[in-house]
């Protein structure tokens, strides 16, 4: 449980998702860097720094031309999606060595555009696995959530990995006091995901999970298990099947997807979204207001539950006043723990990389 104040550069971070990439540049900001993502030649997705190299001011100001060329909405510099500017509608058209902008890997997949911040050879094989975006029917697939949390991106990946909290935090909602006895599991396996299993069994059915299942407040067994892949990117499989009937493939539940992306070392941004798996058939109407209000609840417990108080932690780590040197940890924290020092080797390994050359993703 530490302030991360740097960043793991060589990985793959959702930037944004595929719907809101238009013809409109989108500004970002990731890893501390500005970023403008745009649809350049043929719609395919590009990302340039956000600064136009004559007077600096942001080229997300612009606009793309039908060439997808991306337009500085100052001088009218165009910039191609290497970077480099093509073209100068001033007097001798000249264009200076110094005209260029760098450029960012991005690629899209599973509906969103990913970009890659680091120096080394990016590797399309890291980017996680969220396949199951691809195939999912939109009629059980909740709207492509996004918000900004004031908080370090660590502290949200800790919520995620952590879901005691639910039957405290969320309380009625996403879980409740019975389901605070969970048989808990962490598992890494050799590609260094990391996931978390909880069970409970013979519990009050939260609001959500009685939404999904059979909307009548009788008790049920849930589980999940929640994945972290890279640093920042989650998926959890969660599980409702009838009362001591335990872990079925069959039974129905929710599939979801947490980007946590970080904007700067005290502000990330959160894009999320869920899958129904195995839904109890219903009419099309009732499935339209599922899912109308599958997003609401899930908006409230991450807006007005969540955030709120992942940025009250923030601000008592930044509170000189506290000693946060040594927090006290419970059996809950075993996957928190296991994901720091991830990051610590990670961030180790880029370092010793940088110093001597060699790419950390393709040594050892």
């Amino acid at each position: 449980m530490v302030l991360q104040t740097r960043f793991v550069n060589n990985l793959w971070y959702g930037a944004v998702w595929s719907q809101t990439l238009g013809k409109k540049p989108v500004a970002r900001r990731i890893l501390d860097k500005p970023i403008v993502l745009f649809r350049g030649h043929n719609g395919a997705p590009a990302a340039l720094e956000d600064a136009c190299p004559h007077r600096f001011v942001p080229l997300s100001k612009g606009q793309v031309s039908d060439d997808g060329r991306l337009r500085c909405g100052y001088h009218g510099l165009e910039f191609n999606a290497s970077g480099a500017c093509v073209r100068n509608p001033h007097t001798s058209g000249r264009i200076p060595p110094a005209a260029k902008v760098r450029s960012y890997p991005v690629i899209e997949r599973h509906k969103m555009v990913w970009i890659w911040m680091g120096d080394r050879t990016p590797d399309p094989d890291l980017i996680p696995d969220f396949s199951q975006l691809d195939v999912a029917d939109p009629k059980l697939t909740s709207d492509l959530g996004c918000l900004e949390i004031d908080a370090n991106y660590t502290f949200m990946v800790e919520n995620l990995l952590d879901l005691s909290h639910t039957g405290v935090l969320h309380d009625g909602l996403l879980g409740n006091a019975e389901a605070l006895r969970a048989n808990l599991k962490v598992h890494e396996d050799e590609a260094g995901n990391l996931t978390v299993s909880r069970d409970t069994f013979d519990i009050p059915a939260p609001r959500l999970l009685d939404l999904l299942y059979r909307n009548d407040g009788r008790r049920i067994d849930t589980w999940s298990d929640i994945k972290l892949m890279g640093v920042s990117c989650l998926s959890n499989s969660v599980g409702i099947n009838e009362a001591r009937q335990g872990r079925s493939e069959a039974a129905t539940g929710l599939l979801g997807f947490h980007l946590l992306t970080p904007i700067a070392a005290r502000k990330t941004l959160y894009q999320f979204c869920a899958v129904r798996i195995n839904p109890p058939n219903r009419s099309p109407e009732e499935d339209a207001v599922i899912r109308q209000q599958l997003s609401e609840l899930r908006t409230i417990a991450f807006a007005e539950q969540d955030g709120p108080m992942i940025k009250a932690q923030q601000h008592a780590y930044d509170d000189a006043a506290i000693d946060t040197s040594r927090p006290a940890l419970f059996d809950v924290d075993l996957a928190a723990s296991r994901f720091q020092r991830r990051i610590r080797e990670l961030l180790a390994t880029e370092a010793g990389a940088s110093n001597s050359g060699d790419d950390p993703l393709r040594s050892g």
